[in-house]
């Protein structure tokens, strides 16, 4: 592997199952240049991305220079929660004919994802109670100098690159500044499987003095257009969407003005 970066609280008992496993994700999955790594600050930063199905996270793991760590969903991390997790997340919307396949499957994968998910350089997010851990853990990173990696999309279309971010993960820049006294920056980046690129865009930075409600919105709105930028910005390719949808329905980068229309319309 290429990018090795390990953390002090991060510091897992690797297994060699999953040393081999990792080497093989390497090996067949797409192989990434990045761009605009400058805009990385050196010390703890927030790297939000498009989700790009599973090849987001896969790149973010293998690729993300330095002390890093991944946002996961929590329940793929837990034996007795994976299987109704990846099948209501992942497969759902399958035509109902398979379903029963999907449901087998979701079964079938339980042992590598807890392997995988446990070992892998990540943070379990939690949507309940467990929060609480969650904030915890990522402040911990963040004070270590980590750079924590967030793929906030939900289902809700934004435009024809992103879809609506979750805004929540914007009060972590909240927590830290208490903590620490310095304002987070939250860094755009934007993977596109079909160039082989992860490319990232120029930070934005937490604002202590707004009301947090307003940093939401605020930043998360910055994120979507900066990463949108980046998007129409390169050679024309095809965009992986957020859903689990079939590849029949993905579509292109649009040149700057046809976005420019198509949010004006």
């Amino acid at each position: 592997m290429k990018n090795t970066g390990t953390s002090v609280l991060n510091d897992k008992k690797i297994s060699l199952r999953y040393r081999i496993i990792r080497w093989l994700v390497w090996l067949f999955s797409p192989k990434y240049r990045l761009s605009g790594a400058e805009n990385i600050p050196g010390g703890a930063c927030i790297i939000v991305g498009n989700h790009s199905h599973m090849q987001g996270p896969i790149a973010a793991e293998l690729y993300t220079p330095g002390l890093h760590d991944v946002w996961c969903a929590g329940e793929m991390m837990k034996r007795e929660e994976v299987a109704e997790y990846a099948f209501r997340d992942f497969w759902s919307g399958r035509p109902k004919a398979i379903l029963w396949f999907y449901r087998i499957l979701s079964h079938v994968i339980t042992p590598l994802s807890v392997l995988v998910f446990n070992s892998a350089h990540t943070i379990a997010v939690y949507h309940d109670a467990r929060l609480k851990t969650t904030i915890r853990e990522s402040l911990a990173r963040l004070q270590e100098g980590s750079r924590i990696v967030i793929f906030p999309e939900c289902y809700t279309r934004h435009n024809s690159i992103v879809y609506d971010f979750q805004q929540n993960f914007v009060d972590i820049a909240r927590f830290y500044y208490k903590k620490t006294g310095e304002r987070l920056r939250f860094v755009p980046m934007y993977l596109a499987p079909a160039l082989g690129t992860m490319n990232f865009g120029e930070p934005v930075v937490f604002d202590a003095d707004a009301p947090i409600s307003d940093e939401r919105t605020r930043i998360c709105d910055a994120l979507m257009d900066r990463i949108t930028q980046i998007a129409v910005s390169l050679p024309e390719h095809t965009v992986i969407p957020y859903p689990n949808v079939s590849k029949k329905h993905y579509g292109k980068n649009m040149p700057l003005e046809d976005y420019t229309n198509e949010t004006e319309s």
